[in-house]
């Protein structure tokens, strides 16, 4: 066991479960928020899950996937961009859940819900099809084109899940002042995407010859 790897990845996972908690329980002034609860269990288990599933199966892309470190500038603008999103969301969640602004129904959330569940499936789903699937945009000496599976429908599979995941997040959390703070999301995918494009078709071999039989990037029939 390489007991480095898995600490490491204890702590990151720790490290997160404590900031998201204190961004959406402290802003809601209590901890007795459900949606609140139920987003973090949604979230927290399955990405436990796919830690222990990674670290035994493919514990160089969990190692590479934990110290990644992003080159592209025009990459380090859409993760601050993220981050602010994703700041914001998760404190007017709890704002609004502590002023009672605009509580979504629970039809809504449970809705929600079941979605965010089956797209942690699907995300685990590209894991598997892509063992070179980093967060960083690069492209690795021996990196290989993956065309089959979901590759097979969309160039970037992982971030039409993402997309979906991510706004289902502020239904889960109950609050329409949050779901159009993260309706910025696919604005920054889009922006992402293009410039990985630019550099996948400049350093993956094969790359343009993909794009000719796999049109569409994110949406079928769409882009």
């Amino acid at each position: 066991m390489d007991t480095k790897l898995f600490g490491q990845a204890i702590v990151k996972f720790f490290v997160g479960f404590i900031v998201i908690g204190l961004l959406i329980f402290a802003s809601a002034g209590t901890i007795h928020y459900f949606n609140g609860l139920l987003f973090m269990g949604l979230l927290f288990i399955p990405m436990f899950v796919v830690g222990i599933i990674l670290f035994f199966k493919n514990p160089e892309l969990l190692r590479y996937r934990l110290n990644a470190k992003e080159k592209e500038s025009e990459q380090k603008e859409v993760l601050i961009c993220s981050a602010f999103m994703f700041i914001f969301g998760f404190v007017s969640a709890g704002l609004n859940y502590r002023y009672n602004w605009f509580m979504l129904p629970n039809y809504i959330v449970i809705v929600a819900s079941i979605l965010f569940v089956i797209s942690y499936i699907l995300y685990g789903e590209v894991l598997r099809e892509n063992t070179f699937l980093l967060r960083t945009i690069e492209v690795k000496d021996n990196q290989k084109l993956v065309d089959t599976g979901l590759y097979g429908i969309v160039r970037h599979p992982m971030y039409s899940i993402t997309i979906v995941l991510f706004l289902m997040i502020p239904l889960i959390l109950g609050s329409a002042i949050s779901f159009v703070i993260f309706l910025i999301y696919p604005f920054i995918i889009i922006k992402r995407v293009k410039n990985e494009e630019e550099v996948l078709e400049k350093d993956l071999k094969g790359y343009k010859d993909y794009e000719k039989r796999v049109k569409y990037r994110l949406i079928p029939f769409i882009w």
